[in-house]
């Protein structure tokens, strides 16, 4: 019996728009470690971009309050977004994944992903992700895209695992010191056919 009401608390449902629409998630990123990026250039005019991963010297703490924009559930630039999640017996969010196409790619992009702690290392995070590639299959997307910081070295090893790869990054996404801030825009991927083009 304990298990079925752990089952049915950690159900994944739908997040409506109407009812969702501004919610806060309170992401904060600690990381006793970072992916350093370093860029070399070639005697040739080519570059070298090494991702370096690195103890930091204290830990590296990112807060919604840094920023003017926190994260929240249906922002308006996110016009066909769908979101899913885990709501606690209260009503309060503890997990969610939201998705938005990029209709001119054929790519579903991943615009939030956030766990609570209570629910960490409980497979809800993987559950929520198979959430956003089954809705890519349904949509048949090319491929699954979406952001993260080179402090949030947690989460790159979980996207890793979970079959993303490399595909961008961006040194002055945040501020003009994102190099030395230890939070650059990483950008990952997750393709379901190789050879797959954009329609």
């Amino acid at each position: 019996m304990e298990k079925k009401m752990t089952n049915d608390r950690n159900e994944i449902i739908a997040l409506p728009r109407e009812k969702w629409k501004g919610t806060v998630i309170p992401m904060v990123t600690r990381s006793d470690s970072y992916y350093d990026l370093e860029m070399h250039p070639l005697d040739s005019g080519g570059c070298v971009v090494s991702l370096t991963r690195k103890q930091a010297e204290e830990e590296i703490v990112h807060t919604p309050e840094e920023y003017d924009f926190p994260d929240s559930l249906y922002q308006d630039h996110w016009e066909k977004a769908e979101a899913f999640g885990v709501v606690g017996a209260d009503g309060d969010l503890l997990a969610c994944v939201e998705v938005c196409p990029e209709e001119w790619s054929n790519r579903l992009m991943v615009t939030e992903l956030w766990v609570s702690e209570e629910l960490r290392h409980q497979g809800i995070g993987k559950r929520l992700m198979d959430k956003a590639k089954e809705a890519a299959v349904s949509q048949n997307r090319r491929a699954v895209i979406l952001e993260t910081q080179s402090c949030n070295t947690n989460a790159i090893g979980f996207y890793l695992h979970e079959g993303f790869e490399l595909i961008g990054f961006d040194t002055c996404c945040y501020t003009n010191n994102d190099i030395g801030r230890r939070e650059v825009r990483i950008n990952l991927g997750y393709f379901f056919h190789r050879d797959a083009r954009r329609r």
